[in-house]
């Protein structure tokens, strides 16, 4: 059975037991900015886990079915075991407040044992905890079920939440045997009865609370490169016909590198030196490091792998991020000679590379952890791997909370390309006040160096003709080369001047930044902007589409 075979018979499967098949969302999450990537199916259905109606509105139905594209980085050095990847798809049946355990462990066990043909080796329940009692109704339903080896576990069977906060709870998990007679965790369903008010981090430390939700929300995730491995009876999800059989570490890791490299800039992402962009880049350059050959010919098997299921474009980027990796190391391969010879040459007191050198190797010349340390070993010197480690968490933390948009007006970060997008929320709004009224007003946004998504007051699905119209409209503006000003004047004074506001004005100090683009466009704002209209290129309208009732939403990007 191959990877087709087994998505297609999965969701024909769940929509057989009344389930509407959704697409997957994309990679870079739409409405959760605390997380960089789509890291499990359930992310795009968050709220519903919250506000069960939501989901009579949006889908006519509480049951879920979907194939997600996921990335996970947290195992990034497991990579290359039987296992482990970066890029995955996650096989899910979601439902909230349609039905409960009984009938998601039912559906679990029949799919896998009816449809699938496997043995379950054994299931693992929640054991309970403090605030947590321990799963007894899971284990009686197991056991009506005939599953003999019910094993209890703590954390790792508790699942979330994703994020800063968020849905989550106890979860029974599936194992099944691959070739190698190894016991593989295949399917994990989730018992989303709790909302915790802080991250898992915070959970496991006591720090965070557990409030019960109204409704039991059912999340489940099955990997189906995982599934596809004791399916098609093979040793690693590398034998896959998902992959090419790569039989080495380096080749494993080149192929999961590029995939995921392939899928995300599909998705909008681009080679950055902050957030999901930064992770793209770091991908693509352990790939070129662990790589004998040009990465092209991976792109090529890659895309033909995944023809008949998803588009794939990677636009040149991966080529264009290797060239360009492949220069920086030859350069940072002397630099890294000219900071060995002055350190071994200076008073070395011990045998260990001092850990700022380590950090701005690996920073600011893109050297993977592993070419330091095989470089620093051939000169006789270790690498302290813990201080290098606290260095980059640091640095991911400052990397992360710009990516999660602590800038104003819903910033990524208040690079170029991001101060260009924001420019252009200001040219959409008034483009949107001329072309369907000037009652509408901002309603939020958020932008990052790929695009810009913005929402406001609208009562319908806005005609494809009035998008047109408030596209040429944006592009005229931008074309007509008009000069963006900037006045602080008192808040009293602006206001006259600032006639329909979209936010409260008791947030703006007494002296507030007014920014007036021509005659077009005029509006309270204290995020940074381009000088002239004519920098921002290309105005392109990629979707609109529902936010919340009475709200829309565009997504678009500069070309």
């Amino acid at each position: 059975m191959d990877s087709n075979e087994i998505r297609l018979k999965f969701l024909k499967f769940f929509e057989s037991r009344g389930h509407k098949i959704i697409p997957s969302s994309s990679l870079v999450p739409e409405n959760d900015p605390s997380v960089l990537f789509t890291t499990a199916g359930m992310q795009q259905f968050k709220p519903y886990y919250i506000n069960p109606k939501e989901a009579d509105k949006d889908f006519s139905n509480r049951n879920i079915v979907t194939i997600q594209k996921c990335i996970r980085t947290g195992d990034i050095d497991e990579v290359g075991d039987d296992t482990h990847l970066t890029f995955f798809e996650m096989l899910g049946n979601f439902s909230f407040g349609g039905y409960g355990r009984r009938e998601a462990i039912t559906y679990a066990h029949d799919f896998i044992t009816k449809e699938m043909n496997l043995d379950i080796s054994y299931v693992t329940i929640y054991k309970g905890s403090e605030n947590v009692p321990k799963d007894d109704d899971s284990e009686k339903i197991w056991k009506e079920l005939s599953v003999k080896d019910i094993r209890e576990d703590g954390n790792d069977v508790f699942w979330g939440p994703t994020g800063d906060c968020g849905p989550c709870g106890p979860t029974t998990e599936i194992y099944c045997k691959n070739a190698a007679g190894q016991d593989v965790e295949i399917w994990n369903i989730v018992f989303n009865e709790y909302f915790c008010d802080g991250s898992r981090e915070k959970l496991d430390k006591g720090e965070a609370l557990l409030k019960k939700l109204d409704v039991l929300g059912i999340d489940t995730g099955m990997g189906l490169e995982r599934l596809a491995t004791t399916v098609q009876k093979k040793r690693s999800v590398y034998g896959t016909d998902l992959f090419n059989n790569e039989e080495t570490r380096e080749e494993r890791i080149v192929a999961d590198h590029v995939k995921a490299a392939l899928f995300m800039i599909s998705d909008g992402v681009v080679p950055l030196n902050t957030g999901a962009g930064y992770v793209l880049r770091r991908l693509i350059r352990r790939a070129v490091r662990f790589s004998k050959k040009p990465l092209a010919q991976e792109i090529e098997r890659i895309k033909k792998i995944y023809k008949n299921t998803y588009v794939l474009d990677d636009k040149g980027e991966i080529e264009r991020e290797e060239n360009k990796f492949r220069e920086k190391l030859e350069h940072g391969l002397k630099e890294f000679e000219n900071r060995i010879e002055t350190y071994i040459n200076g008073t070395l007191t011990d045998k260990i590379l001092r850990p700022d050198i380590v950090f701005t190797l690996y920073t600011s010349y893109g050297f993977p952890i592993e070419l330091i340390k095989e470089e620093a070993e051939k000169r006789g010197l270790g690498i302290d791997l813990v201080a290098f480690e606290e260095d980059m968490a640091e640095h991911q933390k400052l990397s992360q909370t710009a990516s999660a948009g602590m800038f104003k007006g819903g910033l990524a970060d208040a690079g170029v390309e991001s101060t260009k997008y924001h420019t252009a929320t200001h040219l959409l709004l008034a483009a949107l006040r001329k072309v369907l009224g000037k009652e509408i007003v901002q309603k939020g946004s958020n932008i990052t160096a790929e695009r810009m998504r913005f929402d406001f007051n609208w009562p319908e699905k806005v005609q494809a003709d009035k998008l047109k119209e408030v596209e040429a409209l944006v592009n005229q503006k931008i074309q007509e080369a008009i000069p963006v000003e900037m006045m602080e004047l008192p808040k009293e004074e602006a206001v006259k001047i600032v006639k329909n506001l979209s936010f409260d004005l008791s947030k703006y100090g007494d002296i507030v930044k007014v920014y007036k683009i021509g005659d077009f466009s005029i509006e309270f704002c204290g995020g940074p902007h381009v000088k002239n209209t004519n920098e921002l290129g290309q105005f392109k309208i990629q979707k609109e589409e529902a936010s919340a009732q009475g709200i829309r939403r565009i997504k678009a990007v500069l070309l």
